[in-house]
């Protein structure tokens, strides 16, 4: 396993304020959460770049009163804490998360980092070392930073071509910190002699994602907005089910994908398309139905 860091069956454990008590073992329930508008909704000459419509219309990921709105919707869906899609120091993305965990300080949400760029290329073992030491100087210290374990989370993207040697390069990059790393898997990965804390899909055009003893991974559909034909249409029955058996699994990483990706049309966030009473939209109203309440 990485150095410094706990299996994820031994040590999986989330903030007091997000664990059931009682609980016979502790869980994370999350959401990937994409930070990088107004930019976003202009892409590949499409505007607004989503066949959907949010609710709060064409807004800004570092407008507080709007993370602040996002941090309770997701609490209204029983989620203990959001995914931030994180592109390098610096990057947009980057600079949007100090507001992201002011917005939610004193709430009892926490936010992790998805690590992207192991998606798109091989960062070297220094690179990743330079990015753990930012993101703990800046980021990992702060209370509404998710911690497993005692240990701060980065969750880290993956491509098709990734196998053990990626797995290799992050057990060399942790090695002496304190960071729980939740690898992308890979074919093959659990033979791999480099273990992470966990493993997770990321795979929205799938409605489920089961990865025995590690995570489950749930997706309401998947619509790109360059397409004319959904690649996994939306349903809200199919949708309750998935949440059902999610929960049921009983798995330490319970996942949505996603919270705003709006470009692929996974987005669980309210949209004038299944607006309702709640004001949070009915795919976080079966959030809230279906999940226990810390």
């Amino acid at each position: 396993m990485l150095a410094g860091v706990a299996v994820v069956a031994a040590a999986l454990a989330v903030p007091s304020s997000t664990e059931p008590s009682g609980a016979s073992a502790p869980v994370v329930r999350a959401a990937f959460y994409y930070p990088w508008f107004p930019a976003a909704w202009s892409q590949r000459g499409i505007t607004p770049y989503t066949h959907y419509h949010p609710t709060a219309g064409s807004y800004s990921s570092t407008d507080p009163a709007v993370v602040r709105a996002q941090v309770a919707a997701m609490q209204y869906g029983h989620l203990d804490a959001g995914i931030i899609s994180w592109w390098g120091q610096g990057t947009t993305e980057d600079r949007a998360v100090p507001t992201d965990l002011a917005a939610a300080a004193g709430t009892g949400f926490r936010w992790a980092l998805y690590y992207e760029q192991e998606g798109y290329g091989n960062p070297s073992v220094a690179q990743i070392r330079s990015d753990l030491a930012y993101i703990a100087s800046r980021y990992a210290g702060d209370p509404s930073y998710l911690t497993i374990g005692g240990h701060p989370v980065l969750f880290v993207y993956a491509d098709r071509r990734d196998r053990c040697g990626m797995a290799d390069r992050w057990r060399q990059a942790v090695a002496g910190t304190q960071f729980s790393v939740v690898l992308k898997v890979f074919p093959g990965y659990a033979a791999c002699a480099s273990q992470p804390s966990a493993w997770h899909q990321y795979a929205p055009a799938s409605a489920e994602d089961h990865q025995a003893g590690q995570s489950y991974t749930i997706s309401p559909g998947f619509f790109l907005a360059r397409k004319r034909k959904a690649r996994l249409v939306r349903s809200l029955p199919a949708w309750t089910a998935a949440v059902q058996r999610m929960v049921a699994s009983g798995e330490p990483l319970q996942l949505v994908t996603t919270f705003n990706e709006w470009g692929e049309g996974t987005a669980v966030e309210s949209a004038s398309e299944w607006s309702t009473v709640s004001g949070f939209g009915a795919y976080l109203d079966v959030l809230h139905d279906q999940i226990p309440a810390p």
